[in-house]
């Protein structure tokens, strides 16, 4: 690195969680060797390039690969909301299973598995055109991930309402297996009812089976705190659809 070379990097507020806490402030010094792009000096930072919308340096769009001057000035947004993609297609890595299966309760094409390391994550995001959700900002800034998003919150409820904020998709409840992804189809309960259990058979009538791994499901004794999780999915859609575009996610 050539001594003294710094880039002046303003990162938005939205994205300081990615920060050291000493960075976090209006304007950071950075340092600089003269040759690496503006992503890789982003990324050294802390910040994955996942999560930054479009760049500016000296007040001009430019992209990940530019090279600032020294003692540039760049400006560093965060991702644009609501971030559009092909389809609406996760995968979740290890610690989201509770965030997959409420993406699957409302309808979201969610794949999960709870022993597929960092490599085959990414090989089957790619593979499949999913967007790769994660908490893990080491994977984000794989350079062979294409398309990766980090997850928001602590809480699942809190996750999901950011997952939902940033991609709006198209929901359809009571559509998926929350237990595998499979697709859920009406079933006449004369063609389960040797499964069911004597009191499910006497108090319910109306069932779905999934196609993929055949368990079946009705509106039980739970049927109250899923359908509150769906309203609150349904509600956060509808406003952040009627919310200005550009936002980025609390941390």
């Amino acid at each position: 690195m050539l001594e003294g070379m710094r880039v002046y990097a303003r990162f938005s507020p939205e994205l300081w969680i990615f920060l050291a806490p000493r960075d976090r402030r209006p304007e950071v010094l950075l340092p600089y060797d003269g040759t690496s792009s503006l992503g890789h000096v982003i990324e050294s930072a802390g910040v994955p390039l996942t999560e930054v919308g479009g760049l500016l340096a000296g007040g001009r769009p430019v992209g990940p690969s530019y090279r600032p001057g020294p003692d540039e000035v760049v400006e560093v947004p965060p991702v644009r909301r609501p971030q559009r993609v092909a389809r609406p297609a996760f995968l979740l890595d290890v610690h989201l299973g509770t965030l997959a299966r409420r993406l699957r309760l409302v309808g979201l094409d969610t794949a999960y598995h709870n022993d597929r390391d960092d490599d085959a994550l990414i090989e089957q995001a790619n593979a499949e055109g999913r967007v790769l959700l994660t908490q893990d900002r080491g994977i984000l800034r794989r350079r062979s991930l294409r398309l990766g998003a980090y997850v928001r919150g602590a809480r699942p409820d809190d996750q999901m309402l950011d997952v939902l904020d940033r991609f709006r998709p198209p929901l359809a409840p009571w559509t998926r297996c929350p237990a595998c992804n499979g697709r859920l189809a009406p079933v006449g309960k004369a063609e389960v009812e040797d499964a069911l259990e004597p009191g499910t058979r006497r108090s319910y009538d109306e069932f779905a089976r999934c196609l993929a791994c055949g368990r079946v499901y009705w509106h039980g004794a739970h049927g109250g705190s899923l359908a509150a999780v769906v309203e609150r999915a349904r509600r956060a859609v509808s406003a952040a659809r009627r919310a200005p575009a550009g936002r980025a996610g609390s941390g």
